[in-house]
């Protein structure tokens, strides 16, 4: 494994010492957001600088799940069981997003890293339309099938009947959701992480604020149940991405969408989807692994156990994503550091934000344990749920320091451009490994839910000790893009 090598690269404890930068003026920078430079000077500072923000922004994308599980939940199980089997089947569309997003993150900052600018630009807004084409081939049919896939994942007749309209909006506002991560993503490509984290927290806002006016019919807003949940976040995402196109087109972002590059580039069109294939299929084995779970308990253990599940899950993934921040900031380092051939710095970033991450998901692992049964009984108090989600929290909390160590790893492989390794990874320990130990151990060996539950927390472990061992050899560093 890589150590910090101090005879390599001057470090000076700038982050440290009070005389230099004190932590919450640094702390304040990161949120402002100025040009930096993070292939040069102190490590920790350009970790921050770059994480802070990031975390902020991935606070407030899995804000969307806990404010509408939240509210949804004072509606009815049934309500929370149609967000929880719709959202592992909209996880999908997050995984094409993410993987689309990978391909820009690691050209732009490949890019920015040997001071291209404009080729930059250009790889921005090729990158925007291969996406808007993809969303539309995705959000039609699943807008038009909405019953079916409730179907598919084991959703009942009377579920299907009341609440098809959340699955159906979702579906057809999924060009919000996949230019949302996809913009984000060429800020981050840049080092512009506080642009991404403004454009999350300006559609989170207006979500929260929407979310009970349009599910309760407060004032002269209709009442739509669960689908003013769906409409509300549509909203929100939709004025997000108005927002970062603002953005992109006006002077206060490193990379800008020129409107005399308006042609398509296929040459860039197919490097970028080189990148994204592979990055979108990484995430794809994820998510797909995810809908087989959330199908073994929707069909054996009800409702009840499935909003038990699905309220655990959110609130795992409420803390999780935020991690993603650290993961992110990596990726960006790595991305970099690459194009200014630094590869040694690359990797040093790259542990150290996987130490600080383990450390922050250590904490909540522990206040997860402890109070899993308080975390739960927030979203519902019904006896079944709170059992269900009681058990899958504390579970998931004891696996929690290798879901963010691995996290932040893979994350660093996308940011070299090397979206192949975390794949082959991917499939190795969700396919092989978590899909049929988590229906031997809830069906055949008659653990039930917390089968399940454990079959996630090996899959993961497995996942992260792979990772660091392929990280460890450094082949990534050689990858062009």
């Amino acid at each position: 494994m890589i150590q910090d090598n101090p005879s390599s690269e001057p470090i000076s404890d700038e982050v440290n010492d009070p005389a230099k930068q004190s932590i919450m003026r640094l702390i304040w920078e990161a949120i402002k957001g100025t040009n930096q430079s993070y292939t040069t000077g102190n490590i920790n500072r350009a970790i921050v600088l770059l994480a802070i923000p990031m975390i902020l922004e991935m606070a407030m994308e899995s804000l969307f799940a806990v404010v509408d599980t939240f509210f949804v939940s004072k509606i009815s199980a049934e309500a929370v069981a149609t967000v929880g089997l719709t959202e592992s089947v909209i996880t999908l569309i997050y995984s094409i997003a993410i993987g689309m997003s990978m391909a820009p993150m690691a050209m732009i900052a490949r890019n920015i890293g040997e001071d291209r600018p404009e080729e930059a630009s250009k790889v921005a807004l090729q990158a925007i339309y291969m996406t808007v084409v993809i969303a539309l081939m995705i959000g039609i049919p699943g807008a038009y099938y909405a019953e079916d896939i409730l179907r598919m994942m084991g959703g009942s007749e009377t579920l299907i009947a009341n609440n098809v309209g959340y699955t159906r909006i979702m579906f057809a506002s999924n060009i919000f959701i996949m230019l949302l991560f996809l913009l984000n993503g060429i800020f981050r490509g840049a080092g512009d992480a506080s642009l991404a984290m403004r454009s999350l927290w300006l559609a989170n806002i207006i979500n929260i604020i929407l979310d009970p006016l349009f599910i309760f019919g407060i004032g002269p807003f209709p009442e739509l149940g669960v689908q003013g949940a769906a409409v509300a976040t549509t909203i929100g995402r939709g004025l997000g991405v108005v927002f970062q196109l603002y953005i992109l087109t006006g002077a206060h972002s490193r990379v800008k969408i020129y409107f005399h590059q308006n042609k398509v580039d296929w040459d860039i069109i197919k490097r970028l989807a080189n990148i994204a294939a592979t990055g979108a299929g990484q995430f794809l084995i994820a998510s797909a692994s995810w809908i087989f779970l959330v199908r073994i308990i929707a069909q054996n253990f009800g409702s009840e156990a499935m909003a038990g599940y699905t309220i655990a899950i959110r609130l795992i993934i409420f803390t999780l994503l935020p991690s993603w921040g650290l993961g992110n900031a990596a990726a960006t380092l790595v991305g970099q550091n690459l194009g200014a051939k630094q590869p040694e710095r690359a990797a040093i970033s790259t542990w150290r934000a996987a130490h600080f991450n383990m450390l922050y998901l250590g904490t909540v692992a522990v206040m997860y344990y402890v109070f899993a049964e308080q975390w739960v009984s927030f979203f519902s108090t019904e006896p079944a749920v709170l059992a269900a989600g009681t058990k899958a929290l504390k579970i998931f909390a004891i696996g929690y320091v290798c879901f963010g160590y691995a996290m932040v790893l893979s994350q660093a492989f996308n940011g070299a451009g090397d979206t192949r390794t975390p794949t082959i990874v991917n499939f190795i320990c969700f396919w092989l490994v978590e899909i049929p130990l988590g229906y031997f151990l809830a069906l055949n060996v008659g653990w039930g839910l917390e089968g399940v539950c454990w079959a996630v927390v090996i899959a993961e472990s497995l996942m992260t000790v792979l990772i660091i061992i392929l990280f460890a050899r450094g082949k990534w560093k050689t990858v062009k893009v």
